[in-house]
């Protein structure tokens, strides 16, 4: 609940509500009441001020999760995906865009202009594995460069983590964190 509560708004509200009691408890010369009202109010807002100059929005679910998957979630989810999941969809402050560091260190974000913008989340199952799927809108990297960045996706997000990177209609593309089983991670360290 509080994941989806704007920090922002919040302290603008409290911060407006206790601006107000101290101007009319200052027209009514109640002088404790206005000192606590200014002295509690006008920083109380300004923060909100700034707390909402500074948000980043969640990014949206582009559809539900299903129960079965989100019994996956619980029994194959790593704490990476766990992790991700939880950053993007919720209130972030003083960030950009979501994921833009870990886009900048995947070398998929050459300048602010160019960095692609995450639109969208959503969970499946895959193969019988827990995936999340982030839906990016990429307008200025090619598809191609984002297959060349696969295995450095892949690492970035690991351990047990497989990525998959597929183009949607547009200019978007969907990067798949599949949840490595226990018999793919072994198979894959033996090599």
């Amino acid at each position: 609940m509080l994941r989806k509560t704007s920090l922002g708004t919040l302290l603008l509200g409290v911060g407006g509500v206790l601006t107000i009691v101290g101007f009319v408890a200052y027209f009514q010369d109640n002088a404790t009441l206005n000192l606590a009202g200014f002295f509690y109010g006008i920083p109380v807002l300004l923060g909100g001020l700034a707390l909402r100059a500074a948000e980043l929005e969640p990014t949206p679910y582009s559809q539900e999760t299903s129960p079965e998957v989100l019994k996956l979630r619980e029994q194959q989810a790593t704490p990476t995906q766990n992790q991700v999941r939880s950053d993007v969809t919720r209130f972030r402050y003083g960030q950009e865009a979501h994921l833009d560091d870990a886009l900048e260190r995947l070398g998929l974000s050459p300048s602010d202009d160019e960095r692609p913008e995450l639109v969208g989340v959503r969970e499946e199952a895959i193969e019988g594995a827990y995936a999340l799927i982030l839906e990016f809108a990429s307008p200025r990297i090619e598809f191609s460069i984002w297959q060349e960045k696969q295995p450095k996706i892949e690492r970035f997000f690991g351990p047990n983590v497989r990525a998959v990177v597929t183009q949607s209609p547009g200019d978007r593309v969907e990067v798949a964190l599949i949840a490595a089983a226990q018999a793919e991670v072994t198979e894959a360290a033996s090599r």
